[in-house]
């Protein structure tokens, strides 16, 4: 068995009891392998494991790779990086998802410059859940009219939201982070019946993000390795 299938396994069988121990069923919560930096060769390894999405954030070699990749179906690629204004375009015309939405001007342009001829494309309201100034996301008191203002672009569809909690190792400051990110899901998913995805968690804080109601889990080095 190769390294990235060992990880794989390693990785789907703790979920599965994340999962378990959190009372949550068995596929409720979703896998997005993150694919940055990581050559094409163990996107597709990790496709013939059973890997549908994954995770990029550099556009130029998540480019290289969609290209690459074409040949096989069912591939669905998430940009999860910070995107500035002038590359929309590379998202809006090759991604399915984008996880990191946080600026009105963003959407704005992802809506006039996603083709017609693809389905609209995800997104996922980033959320700045620790309140931290060097930190991309919008602050949960925005979150409903900013919401409002997505939802009524065409060719877009809020699908739920993303955060990036706190780096620290206080697990009741996580908690709190990742509850009151719950509670915000719970209350777009009644205005927005869409927004079926809440992505928190990465692979030091899996466990607890499931345990708080995490819908998608994003994990990289678990699966193939440190950054190349």
């Amino acid at each position: 068995m190769s390294i990235v299938a060992s990880n794989y396994s390693q990785v789907c069988d703790r979920l599965r009891r994340a999962c378990e121990s959190s009372g949550r069923e068995a596929g409720s919560v979703s896998l997005l392998a993150v694919s940055k930096t990581k050559p094409a060769e163990m996107v597709e390894e990790c496709y013939h494991l059973g890997q549908r999405a994954f995770g990029e954030n550099y556009l130029q070699d998540a480019s290289d790779k969609i290209s690459a990749l074409s040949h096989l179906s069912g591939l669905e690629w998430h940009f999860i990086g910070p995107l500035q204004s002038n590359k929309t375009r590379q998202v809006a015309e090759h991604f399915d998802w984008l996880e990191t939405l946080d600026r009105e001007k963003i959407a704005r342009r992802l809506s006039e410059q996603r083709p017609q001829s693809l389905p609209d494309l995800c997104v996922l309201i980033q959320i700045n859940i620790s309140r931290e100034p060097q930190k991309s996301g919008i602050l949960p008191e925005a979150l409903t009219e900013f919401a409002q203002t997505v939802a009524s672009l065409p060719r877009l569809k809020v699908r739920g939201l993303m955060c990036i909690p706190e780096d620290t190792d206080d697990e009741s400051r996580l908690r709190a982070q990742f509850n009151e990110m719950h509670a915000l899901w719970t209350s777009l998913r009644s205005i927005h019946p869409d927004a079926d995805t809440l992505s928190m968690g990465m692979s030091g804080d899996l466990e607890l993000a499931i345990e708080c109601g995490a819908t998608q889990v994003r994990i990289g080095t678990d699966i193939f390795g440190a950054r190349g």
